[in-house]
């Protein structure tokens, strides 16, 4: 069994190895040429790479970001255990110290050396101190009796200094008297304990000293370099940090905010407070203690403290009542003063930018919200008085004067200036990340007052109301006209596709940090930003859906009667070949109507449309496409002509063929001809042929000559629309003959 494993093991490796071979052969050629090979292989043309430098640019800000949340997540176990090694440290060193003196004692024992219990006096024990005879005493013991009284002296008149200058020279000579062993054990312990006590009793009029309010930059830097001599580096550091603390907590005392004060005067003098205070404690704990990683970890614990607590306080005094009001302006300066403040600690190595934003993005999301949610209600309320006719900016509005003037009705005029202003206010919401939430709001505000315009529509409200929940409560004024039902479409159209994407490139930053020019085109810089060509995009997909509900209405308007009946039945054209009479060849009624709709419709548009003629020409197309496309559908209506009680006769074919060439002949005249529509009347007219073909009839010999066809709609579109027709005999248009041509040669291919 091992074996069979072992043999299985070994053939995939020796293909693998045959195969890497193979694959180096390429290299081993005299002909191989390196650059060539990189060409090949690197296929990637110029704005592959920008997207791959984008991409690049996007996960390392994430992994940036990512990296400081797990920092910020760790650091309080990491100080902690940090903490508990150096007190771990400190009493390590007090045992090597106790176990020094004990090994000094022992070898003074083993030595003979004997202390004379009659020449020290109960006194002398108590205070610490040796008194000889003067006439017993060296130079060595006199200077170690007088030397407590002179440390007593200096640190009485607070000459600092001089005391550490002889705390060193005492250590210095308590080291070689220890050495030389030139004082008695109780004479060194002695002297030992007067030092250790005097420098304990500095430490303290140092820190005492340190967190005084009064006490100056240099003084207290003073201070601390002294608290550090004295051997308690940890402890020095974190009275420098609380000293910082006790000043900028006086400093406030004078700073109140109250409820008719400046939320951003507040917010800009309390984080100039506080962040000038961690500034400086920064500065103050790299030039005292350098860069060593216990002091650098517990400053960033005490400044992310610090910066916690100021979050709070601007939270509480400024960014609640604002976010609550829906002023995302007020909300979003707070939020961008103190960040600023903080960016600027970012050169001292403390990014403290993510602790507020943990904080301030929530509040300024919540006016995000409440903002977009006050322009969807007023917006709403408008829509209930619009009359659905296009004007120009009021001429007192903001917008009145810019170059950009445009013809909305008052809803969207109203919708627009809001959206202006929004995008005013999201400015500093950049630095907070939520440039992309705030597109997403407007977004859905978009989406929802395209549903108020759809709403609008005749005959969409019963529809309206069982599709959108609670939509039934809001009042819409009815475009009863067509004139006013294209106002709604100009309005979205305008929008979606000008006015919202030129606001939202205020949120575009060009690389130096500066804002993109607004006078260039929109389409030129939206090229620049995917995120907000996609944003775009949707906004336009929103706006088909009034379209479609636009085109269904009409197109069911033209297809039914108010009773329900339809005019597009099968026995219009069942019933032509059993009347007897003679047919006077003219397009059917509904495509007549059909006809001189979209006439209309595109007079109209001319005048609402300027500069965005392809939005009309779509619109045009799709209404002609909803007709066409009902009919190519329509089951009941194939039913009765495929097998109906009545087969279809050769004068009902004409009739549904000349239909057919007639939309195919108006429609290429109005330059709305598509794919769609094409593919639509193929559809009919091959159901057609097919359905005559199956009562033994051969269709194209009952058909007359394509000229005959072309003719009748020639002069239908002439007799319809009014228009003279020119020396030949034909109306004046410049795709008529070549519609004709196609239609003759779709038919004489037996596909059309």
């Amino acid at each position: 069994m091992a074996a069979k494993t072992a043999r299985s093991k070994a053939t995939p490796t020796k293909e693998n190895g045959v195969r890497v071979e193979e694959g180096l052969s390429l290299f081993k050629s005299d002909k191989f040429d390196a650059d060539a090979y990189v060409q090949s292989k690197c296929s990637i043309n110029e704005k592959d790479i920008k997207q791959l430098c984008s991409y690049l640019l996007d996960l390392k800000r994430a992994s940036a970001e990512e990296m400081r949340r797990s920092v910020y997540a760790n650091y309080p176990a990491f100080i902690r255990t940090s903490k508990e090694i150096s007190d771990l440290e400190g009493e390590l060193s007090s045992i090597r110290n106790l176990l020094s003196t004990q090994a000094t004692l022992i070898h003074g024992l083993a030595d003979g050396v004997k202390i004379d219990d009659d020449k020290v006096s109960d006194e002398s024990l108590a205070t610490g101190l040796l008194n000889f005879e003067d006439n017993d005493l060296s130079d060595l013991e006199k200077w170690a009796a007088e030397f407590p009284d002179h440390l007593d002296a200096l640190l009485a008149e607070r000459r600092v200094d001089e005391a550490l200058a002889a705390f060193d020279e005492g250590e210095i000579l308590v080291s070689q008297a220890n050495e030389k062993q030139k004082l008695g054990l109780s004479v060194l312990s002695s002297l030992q304990f007067a030092i250790s006590e005097r420098k304990q009793k500095l430490a303290d009029q140092l820190a005492k000293a340190a967190c005084q309010p009064s006490t100056r930059g240099g003084e207290l830097r003073s201070a601390i370099a002294a608290l550090k001599r004295l051997g308690d580096g940890p402890r020095a550091h974190t009275v420098l940090l609380d000293a910082h603390f006790q000043r900028y907590q006086y400093n406030m005392q004078s700073l109140r905010p109250s409820s008719t004060s400046y939320g951003g005067a507040y917010t800009a003098a309390l984080s100039q407070l506080v962040f000038s205070a961690i500034s400086q404690a920064s500065s103050d704990s790299l030039g005292i203690f350098g860069k060593e990683p216990a002091y650098s970890s517990e400053l960033v614990t005490w400044a992310t403290k610090q910066t916690e607590a100021f979050s709070l306080l601007v939270k509480r005094h400024a960014l609640a009542s604002s976010a609550a009001a829906g002023g995302l302006r007020a909300a979003a300066e707070c939020a961008q003063i103190a960040l600023g403040h903080c960016s600027l600690l970012e050169a001292r190595g403390l990014s403290l930018c993510p602790v507020l934003l943990k904080h301030f993005k929530p509040i300024v999301e919540q006016a995000l919200e409440a903002n977009l949610k006050r322009i969807e209600e007023n917006t709403a309320a408008m829509a209930a008085a619009d009359d659905w006719v296009l004007t120009y900016p009021p001429a007192g509005s903001r917008h009145a004067s810019t170059a950009f003037q445009n013809k909305l009705t008052s809803s969207a005029h109203r919708f627009n200036l809001m959206v202006q202003d929004f995008f005013e206010d999201v400015g500093p919401l950049l630095s907070m990340q939520l440039g992309s939430k705030a597109l997403e709001g407007l977004f859905r505000v978009f989406n929802s007052y395209v549903d108020v315009l759809i709403r609008a529509l005749p005959g969409s409200i019963e529809e309206e109301e069982a599709n959108f929940e609670g939509s039934c409560n809001k009042i819409v004024q009815m475009a009863e006209t067509e004139a006013n039902q294209l106002a709604l479409l100009a309005n979205a159209s305008l929008l979606a596709d000008e006015l919202l994407p030129r606001a939202a490139m205020k949120l575009s930053l060009d690389q130096t940090g500066h804002r993109t020019d607004d006078l260039r085109r929109p389409s030129d810089r939206q090229n620049r930003n995917p995120e907000q060509r996609e944003w775009k995009r949707r906004l336009l997909s929103t706006v088909d859906k009034l379209k479609d509900a636009f085109c269904r209405q009409h197109a069911l308007d033209l297809i039914f009667t108010e009773e329900g009946d339809s005019h597009l039945s099968a026995d219009m054209y069942i019933n032509i070949d059993g009347n007897g009479e003679d047919v006077d060849w003219f397009p059917s009624l509904i495509f007549q109507e059909l006809f001189a709709k979209l006439n209309r419709m595109a007079s109209l548009a001319a005048d609402m449309f300027v500069g965005r003629e392809r939005f009309a020409t779509s619109l045009l197309m799709r209404l002609t496409e909803t007709v066409i496309l009902w009919l190519s559908g329509d089951q009941s209506f194939w039913d009765d002509i495929e097998e109906g009680p009545r087969p279809l006769g050769p004068l009902g074919l004409r009739q549904l063929y000349l239909d057919m060439k007639f939309v195919v002949c108006f429609a290429s005249q109005g330059r709305y001809l598509s794919r769609n529509l094409h593919r639509g009347t193929n559809e009919i007219i091959s159901k057609a042929l097919a359905a005559f073909t199956a009562t033994g009839m051969d269709p194209y010999s009952e058909l007359p000559e394509d000229d005959w066809f072309n003719d009748i709609c020639v002069d239908a579109m002439e007799r319809l629309s009014g228009k003279t027709k020119g020396n030949n005999g034909e109306v004046n248009s410049p795709t008529a003959s070549v519609s004709a041509q196609s239609v003759s040669s779709a038919r004489s291919h037996g596909s059309y």
